[in-house]
Order: C-alpha cells, then sequence, then structure tokens
C-alpha cells in the first residue's frame, strides 16, 4: 500500500485534530519499543517563529563537517515525505509506507491524532536509521507535544515567542512561553532566542526550577548585520560572515540561535558560515523563478511566504521594506483559526494591492470575499480573485512587471509549490 493511501486511511480513522495530551504518545511508544530511546542525540527545537530556518541552519553547519542529521519538522509542502529527513535524506517512499504501516498496526484501535502517529513512525524510522544527530521542530506548543518524549536531549532551543494558536496555548505571551519551555529538560542547556520580557521571565524561570543552563541572545550571544555581513559574538569572540542565504533581516536572529547551538557543541567557523550560507528552506521569503506558476507571469518577480501571524507578517514586512523599490501586488490565502487583520496590518505599508484567494483542498479556509473583507477593513486596496491563477493574471494585467508577493497560510504555501511543479 502506498504511504498516501495509508495516510488517508490514518487520517479517516484518527483525525486531524489538536488535542495536546502526551498518553495517546506514550502508549503508542511502548508498543513500539520504545524508539525514543534509541535516537541519536537530539536537538529540540521550540518556539513561535523560526523553528524551521533554525533547524535548516543547523543542519547545514552540522553536514558542513560530515555528520549524518536526521530533522523532522511539520506541516509538509507538497509531500508528506519532507516531514522526515533520515541522515540527510527525505524519507523514501518505501520506508514511509513501512513505518507508517508499523505504527498503525501497533496502535491498533486505540484512539490517537493523525499528528502524534505520523511522529511516533518518524521517531521509530530515525531510531532505525544510523545518525550523529536528530532535530526534532515541535509542531504546537512543546508541553505537551508529541515530539516532547525524549528524556535528555542533547540541546534545547527556544526561538522567538508571540502571540499564536491562542485557543490551544492561552492568551498570554506568558502562557505561551510556559508551554514552549516545556521542552527545557533538567541539567541540559538551553538556546534562547530574543524574547518579549514577558516570554523570558517565565523562560528564565523554567530553567532555574530545573537547572538548565540558559544561552541567551541578549545575554550570552549578540548578532547584528554591519555593512552587508553578519556579525555574531559571544564570549568566545566574534565571528564576521556572509549575510543568511535564506532572505530577510529575521534571519538574522535565526542564524544567530543556529550559530549560538553549533558554537555549544564545539563546531567550527566553517561550519557556523556554512549555517548560514548553505541551508535550503522553502516557502521562508522564497524566490519562484522557474516551473508553471512562474510562467504565469514571466516578467515579474514572484515570492513565496508561509508565514502566518502577527510575527510573521512583521518580518515579511521587514523583507520587502529591504528589497528595491519595485510595486508590489499581494495574493493571500489564510485559515479561518488566524488572526488575518493582525498579518495584515504590517504589510499594508508595504502592499499596493491584495487579492483573497481561498486555499483549495482546506475546510478551514477562510475565502476569498472574507480575506478581501480583512484586507479592506484595515484600509488596504483589495478584491477577490476565484484561483491562484486568476489573481496573478489580474495582477499582470495592470503592472506586468510587478512584485508578486503569494502568502499566508503554510498550506497555501504547499499548493502553490504542488502547481508550481
Amino acid at each position: 500500500m502506498s504511504s498516501d493511501a495509508i495516510l488517508a486511511r490514518m487520517m479517516t480513522l484518527h483525525p486531524k485534530v489538536i488535542d495536546l495530551t502526551l498518553d495517546r504518545v506514550w502508549h503508542l511508544l511502548e508498543r513500539l519499543d520504545h524508539p525514543e530511546r534509541r535516537l541519536p542525540p537530539v536537538i529540540h527545537i521550540a518556539g513561535t517563529n523560526g523553528k524551521g530556518s533554525t533547524q535548516a541552519m543547523i543542519r547545514a553547519g552540522l553536514e558542513a563537517g560530515g555528520d549524518r542529521v536526521h530533522a523532522y519538522t511539520s506541516p509538509h509542502l507538497a509531500r508528506f515525505h519532507e516531514r522526515i529527513r533520515l541522515a540527510g535524506e527525505l524519507i523514501s517512499e518505501p520506508a514511509l509506507g513501512e513505518v507508517l504501516d508499523r505504527a498503525y498496526a501497533a496502535n491498533g484501535p486505540a484512539s490517537i491524532t493523525y499528528f502524534e502517529i505520523t511522529t511516533c513512525a518518524a521517531i521509530l524510522a530515525m531510531a532505525e536509521t544510523p545518525a550523529d544527530w536528530t532535530l526534532l521542530e515541535v509542531g504546537l506548543g512543546g508541553r505537551l507535544d508529541a515530539t516532547n518524549v525524549v528524556d535528555r536531549p542533547a540541546l534545547t532551543i527556544i526561538t522567538p515567542v508571540d502571540l499564536d494558536h491562542q485557543s490551544y496555548l492561552g492568551d498570554t505571551l506568558a502562557e505561551i512561553a510556559a508551554e514552549k519551555a516545556g521542552i527545557i529538560k533538567r541539567g541540559v542547556p538551553c538556546v534562547v532566542g530574543p524574547q518579549h520580557e514577558e516570554s523570558m521571565e517565565v523562560i528564565e524561570a523554567t530553567a532555574a526550577r530545573l537547572g538548565a543552563p540558559l544561552i541567551a541572545h541578549g545575554q550570552h550571544w549578540h548578532v547584528w548585520e554591519e555593512r552587508g555581513r553578519l556579525i555574531y559574538q559571544d564570549e568566545r569572540g566574534l565571528l564576521d560572515l556572509p549575510l543568511p542565504k535564506l532572505p530577510g533581516p529575521h534571519q538574522y536572529v535565526n542564524a544567530g540561535t543556529a550559530i549560538a547551538a553549533l558554537r555549544h557543541l564545539g563546531r567550527d567557523e566553517a561550519a557556523c558560515e556554512a549555517a548560514v550560507t548553505q541551508p535550503y528552506w522553502p516557502a521562508r521569503m522564497q524566490r519562484l523563478t522557474s516551473g508553471h506558476v512562474a510562467e504565469l507571469a514571466p516578467e515579474a518577480e514572484i515570492w513565496l511566504d508561509g508565514g502566518h501571524n502577527p510575527a510573521g507578517g512583521a518580518a515579511v514586512a521587514k523583507t520587502l521594506a529591504a528589497l528595491p523599490k519595485r510595486p508590489t501586488h499581494m495574493i493571500c490565502g489564510m485559515l479561518r483559526t488566524k488572526d488575518i487583520a493582525g498579518y495584515l496590518k504590517p504589510l499594508a505599508a508595504e502592499v499596493a494591492s491584495l487579492r483573497g484567494i481561498s486555499i483549495p483542498g482546506e475546510a478551514a479556509t477562510l475565502s476569498a470575499e472574507e480575506t478581501t473583507e480583512q484586507a479592506l477593513a484595515i484600509g488596504m486596496r483589495a478584491e477577490p480573485a476565484d484561483s491562484l491563477a486568476d489573481a496573478i493574471a489580474a495582477i499582470t494585467a495592470e503592472a506586468p512587471k510587478a512584485r508578486i508577493l503569494i502568502a499566508g497560510s503554510l498550506y497555501l504555501a504547499g499548493h502553490v509549490l504542488r502547481q508550481n511543479g
């Protein structure tokens, strides 16, 4: 049976819902003979924004030194296989089908969510494949996330914490930070990216209670841009590096977080330079220069981003502001579970117009009209479009050489990448 068929079967019996608890995960891991205890050394990453980019940079730094690295991330964009890298390579179709089947059989009729059972399958695959490191990215929160099953990781990392998923994690930064800080383990060092004061107080209190040393931005390490270079400084000295390959000023702190982790692991300057020059992380201000979608607007400049909360909108706005001046027209699709007004407000000053679209195949999508109404309410020039292709056609009819930003949900980004081929 193909992995797509197994995943569809899992979705039918174990719906794509969020129900934060670890009981079901522990039950299945026990039935699988505890693969979480057999993983290569684990680096566990939580946070609201920047988790994936930071993970990609750490992986690039470790692999530059010849290490074999497992990586787990979510959600996927075009294919489920993107979630699982085994020793640097995306999991193969036969390997994915085999571990999904084993997890499904081991779980039996017991209740479990889609994310939980697929995370257990990923852990099983990584435990049975030789490697030097395991990078685990939290799916949601941290304390009760399905990835939070390793008793003693080698290192934990908390990227910037901001408001997102409030219905699950809490209404305040302190409540959300407490969930993210749930990955901190007794005596295990934790690299901390830039934080609001309210979040940092919670993280520091958790670390103090558990005796976990912090390696915190603004205290133990600093990073900034100077004359077109990335400058990083900690107690070991100063590094003068190229700017990150991943575009946008927000990537400077993600790079700093990755470098702090690599330095803690004893890696040299070459590894730190590889971390900023060699990572690949799609749909984070990704320039589309070829493929079907790019061909719909051959004279335009097309960018794709999957930021979906207010902090993500602010990061994209800063990236647009730093690009050479060019009229920017936005195509936006969002899920109704997100703060779309909060996401769009920072972008309003950088965007000449917006076309709202619905996300194909997503039941929770806002309609094109609803997205348009939200944009109009904050003063943007906006109108709905029936599809991505129609939105691009409308923009290029008005401005053939425009900059087109396709942004909003990661599910929209995945749809675009599948369309682009």
